[in-house]
């Protein structure tokens, strides 16, 4: 029996010239878009070349030292936007985060740092009960009650401490953690090589130091806003060392010391510390990050304006809140 003719166009076969004119126009565009995708906005090189360009300038600002001319003023301080303090990372200085300062007292907010030693080396407890007393200096002289702290690296760690073990939960209404450590960094072993005689704190950096496990008892204090603000290319302190269950969490697609420098960075700051505050930190459920957006089904309450935010651990069913 003879079949009908049919109008449907068989597949190409690999040696058809038709098969070669369709994928022609596909590899012309793939490889006009090449340089783009390369070396354009957003790509791998022009990150990093931002990154290396961050790098510098942070080693600029951190040779300035500790003697920052002091610029905090207390006439607009109040509730809604109380004093500011900055604590710069192992090996830092109060010059470090001067770019930060700047542009935070331009926006009209308190700015205070301390000189935490010539290069903030010192045991991180001993750093902490430090602040402690600073803190106290500053709200003796406000009519507020709690400050905000925005720490870089292991000074994220000093407000951590003084948050959980030296009642900084009173006295604390915001703390944002840049580029910090929670769970330790393997690149504290080139402070222990060089510095591991005199210097406590490189070696309480290192993930499963003692000093690690006794911050890390506990949960956070409900009534204090915890956000670790980690950068995806950030050898120094890896993504996965930030996390801190319980904490608002915020990824950049930069490094370590563009943390300080970054206008993004900057950005997000000047936003969290704006933002309203919350009645009580809400826990969320279980979250992770894909290309910085926040994929669990809920947002804490705060973060509505606060881009590429990943909530923390819903406490297991059951347990206390």
């Amino acid at each position: 029996m003879r079949r009908r003719p049919t109008t449907q166009q068989s597949e190409s076969l690999p040696g058809d010239p038709a098969a070669k004119r369709v994928r022609i126009p596909w590899f012309a565009r793939w490889l006009v878009s090449a340089p783009t995708r390369w070396l354009g906005t957003g790509s791998s090189v022009e990150q990093n070349l931002t990154g290396g360009t961050h790098g510098l300038s942070y080693l600029r600002n951190l040779a300035r030292g500790n003697r920052i001319r002091r610029q905090a003023s207390f006439e607009k301080v109040d509730d809604r936007h109380p004093p500011v303090l900055l604590i710069h990372g192992f090996l830092g200085t109060r010059g470090s985060l001067y770019p930060l300062e700047r542009r935070l007292v331009a926006e009209g907010l308190c700015v205070f740092s301390f000189n935490l030693g010539a290069l903030n080396s010192r045991d991180i407890r001993a750093s902490a009960f430090l602040i402690h007393r600073k803190i106290e200096s500053i709200l003796s002289q406000t009519s507020v009650e709690r400050i905000d702290i925005v720490g870089h690296s292991m000074g994220g760690l000093i407000g951590l401490y003084y948050l959980k073990k030296l009642g900084g939960h009173t006295r604390v209404r915001r703390l944002i953690m840049m580029g910090t450590p929670v769970k330790g960094t393997w690149a504290a072993l080139a402070g222990v090589l060089t510095l591991g005689l005199w210097s406590k704190s490189s070696w309480q950096l290192l993930p499963r130091s003692k000093f690690l496990d006794e911050l890390n008892q506990g949960p956070l204090p409900p009534d204090v806003e915890i956000y670790t603000l980690a950068a995806v290319r950030d050898w120094v302190c890896p993504l996965p060392s930030t996390r801190l269950q319980g904490a608002t969490a915020v990824t950049v697609p930069l490094g370590h010391s563009s943390l300080v420098i970054s206008d993004e960075v900057f950005t997000r700051i000047k936003t969290i510390l704006r933002s309203p505050q919350r009645a009580t930190r809400i826990a969320t459920a279980d979250s992770a990050i894909v290309d910085g957006e926040l994929t669990s089904n809920t947002e804490p309450a705060s973060a509505e304006n606060i881009p590429r935010v990943v909530a923390g651990r819903r406490p297991a069913r059951g347990a206390r809140r």
